[in-house]
């Protein structure tokens, strides 16, 4: 017995050692918010205000003090994040994650950024301010990281600390251009659809004008199945250490339009979840410039900012930058590819990628006239004939430093506009307003055009020039909108309308958030913050009544079991909320998907069917298939001698989505609300270890919201009980121009990246609820609610 008291004694006592280790260590982690700290190549004091969101103030004498303090409070928050965002384009995640991340490397190190990046870089101006600007706020995260404390993350995996260079910039501008594209996803499906079953079955997904196309012959020599590709991006990209960029919505409304007379601008775009989440938030005030903006880890300028003056943000245009070209080998020289003036050899671009607890793996890319070939940076591609991917931002040249430098620091409307046309890639739509009553939106990238009739949405023919790019069209030609008479502008990723007769081909969302918004901003005359704030979490869908309704009206059941009707009759009623208690979002989607799956399926393969839920083009035919009774799609091909209807099609998805709810939820048909079913983690990459998860995995949360709703919180339909949210409005703002110093924001977790800051998850709270805070921008205010850390030349 005593034996046994001294035993729970001793683990007593090295559990209260341990705790005390632990919470010692916490505490030692914690970041600096006050005091003070000498820094080098400073010109003078500069002092940082934290407010009570941690939300950084500076306040230097000169832009280059207040460049080195903005690098180095965001590296203090965020250094772990830096160090991922920086490793993805170099292929250099299995140096801390090991052979798990190979996969991700081998892609990303072939697609040529990195590359392109040093080019880039070879041109540039030291002697410009963007370039100057760089410098300073690398040299204030190189000090964090020379004498700052080591992030956690960091001592877990090993990670030796190596300093950030300008090349880190713009690899992480490279990671968020390649994240925007949407063609390796859709374009391989697309083709193998038309190879198989022939053009037909495409007019019903929207893509017209098929008969007219060049297409590539169906011999021998060209049947390849492409989807494989469409699967391999998508699972790196969702596998991926850092969130893709998915969607967005904003809206800027002119003063004839708001009770004060003054422009309203909102933004919220749609970012995979993580944790820590993609923005960080920080206000610069010197003599000549302010800025209160929203920072991509390891980048110097603001992509969504504001100050007295104007305020700007993003969403993604979705158009069409990226182009698959299906080779043709020299049957007697491996080593070289057909092209209209014969054969010519294959450019070999080699990389070594570390692996930790492993071997070296030596990648060889080959790189044909239009870019590198596929096959070798997807090992899981059995091909026999190479696929290459023309992308525009490695091919033509990058400005993406002067650009969002010149977003930032513009002087007028025309000058943000200079900025704007710098963007060769990605594709998107900038949105701006400011306090002299503009309005304006433009789609940047460097548009193009084919040779008429080919399309695009599938793998071109590589060996002659016949569907390469023919002309690139001049800033002037991007669908825009400055000042229109409606007095609005937004976005939603729908399709611009025609300019000069042309529609630019791309990857377009539903119409169901651009629906939404126009008809919410057409009834109202008299706007203000307090109401664009409930329209930016606005969770009703006008669509998916229409589409609900349309799925009732074929239903081919006479009889219905009790729970059947229940559930009818709440969709029936249903008005499109998707709120936290309400029930028929549940059953409307598990119908949805078996709509789909009992659709598309039996011609798709599981696989293809898995990748198609994937594609932008899923969305959009969701309220478009139930109204073509005549579609091929409906015929079950895996049934022979029998023909399937739309209506048996859709009574039978609707059986089995009753069923398949009432055995994962069992109880009454009343008790299947949204939010026992509609849930979101945030996600830390070290957090997919379940020892650590609780440390560093934000969640779970039920939240209200659903897919093409203004509170975009995105899910992959499935037959699961849980739609687990993987994505929605990664911020919040709202710009209010009468009241500039007492605009909101909202973060879905927290500013700091550091699982031990008390602003790691403080905000998780008010986004799920649709609330906000203030982006401080009155000094008295700030300082009255901040701690201060001085910043001293050494």
């Amino acid at each position: 017995m005593k034996i046994i008291k001294k035993v729970i004694l001793s683990l007593v006592v090295l559990f209260i050692i341990v705790a005390i280790l632990f919470t010692s260590y916490a505490y030692y982690q914690k970041p600096q918010y006050e005091g003070e700290v000498q820094l080098k190549n400073l010109k003078g004091e500069t002092t940082v205000y934290f407010d009570d969101f941690g939300i950084p103030h500076i306040y230097a004498s000169n832009s280059n003090d207040a460049m080195v303090a903005l690098g180095y409070v965001h590296a203090q928050d965020r250094l772990w994040q830096m160090e991922l965002m920086r490793r993805i384009v170099p292929g250099r995640l299995s140096e801390i994650f090991g052979d798990v991340a190979l996969e991700n490397d081998r892609f990303f190190a072939g697609l040529g950024i990195e590359e392109a990046s040093e080019k880039a870089i070879a041109t540039l101006d030291k002697n410009s301010p963007s370039y100057k600007m760089s410098m300073a706020y690398l040299d204030g995260i190189n000090q964090y990281m020379s004498e700052g404390k080591t992030p956690i993350e960091f001592t877990l995996l090993g990670i030796e600390k190596q300093n950030f260079t300008i090349k880190d910039i713009y690899n992480v501008f490279g990671y968020m251009s390649f994240s925007f594209a949407m063609a390796q996803k859709s374009d391989p499906l697309m083709t193998d659809i038309r190879n198989k079953y022939g053009i037909e079955y495409l007019k019903d997904l929207g893509l017209d004008g098929l008969e007219n196309t060049v297409q590539i012959q169906n011999t021998n020599e060209f049947k390849d199945k492409y989807a494989s590709i469409s699967k391999s991006v998508a699972g790196i990209l969702d596998k991926s250490a850092v969130p893709p960029f998915i969607g967005s919505n904003s809206w800027v409304i002119g003063g004839e339009k708001t009770k004060s007379g003054k422009v309203l601008f909102a933004n919220d775009p749609h970012i995979g979840f993580s944790q820590p989440g993609t923005w960080y938030e920080a206000h610069i005030k010197t003599p000549e410039f302010e800025l209160y903006g929203c920072y991509l880890a390891g980048t110097p300028f603001p992509l969504l900012a504001h100050n007295r003056d104007y305020a700007y943000g993003l969403t993604m245009f979705e158009n069409d930058d990226i182009d698959l070209y299906q080779e043709t080998n020299n049957k007697d020289n491996d080593a070289q590819y057909k092209t209209e003036n014969g054969f010519a050899n294959y450019v070999i671009r080699e990389k070594r990628i570390k692996v930790k607890d492993g071997n070296d793996v030596l990648l060889k890319v080959k790189v044909t006239r239009h870019g590198p070939v596929m096959n070798d940076i997807l090992p899981s591609l059995k091909m026999k004939n190479p696929v290459a991917m023309s992308w525009v931002y490695t091919q033509q040249p990058i400005q993406i430093l002067d650009a969002v430098y010149t977003l930032s620091h513009a002087k007028d409307i025309n000058d943000f506009q200079r900025g704007v046309s710098l963007i060769a890639a990605p594709g998107l739509n900038i949105m701006y307003g400011d306090s002299k009553g503009n309005v304006a939106w433009w789609a940047t990238g460097k548009l193009y055009n084919h040779n008429k009739g080919v399309n695009t949405n599938f793998v071109l023919d590589g060996s002659t020039t016949n569907d390469d790019i023919q002309e690139y069209l001049d800033f002037s030609k991007n669908p825009k909108a400055v000042n229109p008479d409606w007095n609005y502008v937004y976005s939603a990723n729908n399709q611009p309308a025609a300019v000069d007769g042309y529609l630019y081909p791309g990857y377009y969302l539903p119409e169901d958030r651009a629906k939404r918004i126009t008809t919410l901003l057409d009834e109202n005359s008299k706007w203000d913050k307090e109401a664009v704030s409930k329209m930016i979490t606005d969770n009703t869908s006008a669509v998916s009544v229409l589409v609900a309704a349309s799925l009732i009206h074929n239903l081919e059941l006479t009889k219905l079991s009790e729970k059947e009707g229940d559930a009818l009759e709440y969709l029936k009623t249903w008005t499109g909320s998707n709120e936290l208690e309400v029930v028929a979002p549940t059953i409307y989607n598990k119908w949805v998907y078996y709509y789909l799956k009992n659709t598309f399926e039996d011609e798709l393969g599981a696989e293809g069917f898995e990748q198609f839920l994937s594609t932008h083009i899923m969305k959009k035919v969701i309220a478009t298939q139930i109204e073509n009774e005549k579609s091929l799609w409906w015929d079950n091909v895996d049934t022979k001698g029998k023909k399937e209807t739309r209506g048996q099609i859709v009574s039978k998805s609707f059986k089995q989505a009753i069923a398949t709810l009432e055995n994962q939820m069992g109880g009454t048909v009343s008790s299947w609300t949204w939010n026992k079913v509609h849930q979101v983690t945030f996600e830390h990459p070290l957090g997919k270890v379940k020892l650590l998860s609780k440390l560093f995995n934000v969640g779970p949360i039920a939240v209200a919201g659903s897919n093409e709703v203004i509170n975009n919180q995105m899910f992959h339909y499935s037959d699961k009980q849980m739609y687990n949210v993987t994505a929605g409005p990664s911020t919040r703002r709202i710009v209010d121009f009468a009241d500039i110093e007492n605009s909101w924001s909202i973060l879905p977790t927290g500013q700091s990246g550091n699982p031990f800051s008390k602003h790691y998850d403080d905000q998780m709270e008010m986004y799920n609820k649709g609330e906000f805070r203030k982006m401080k921008m009155n000094k008295k205010e700030i300082i009255a609610s901040s701690s201060k850390l001085i910043f001293m030349p050494r």
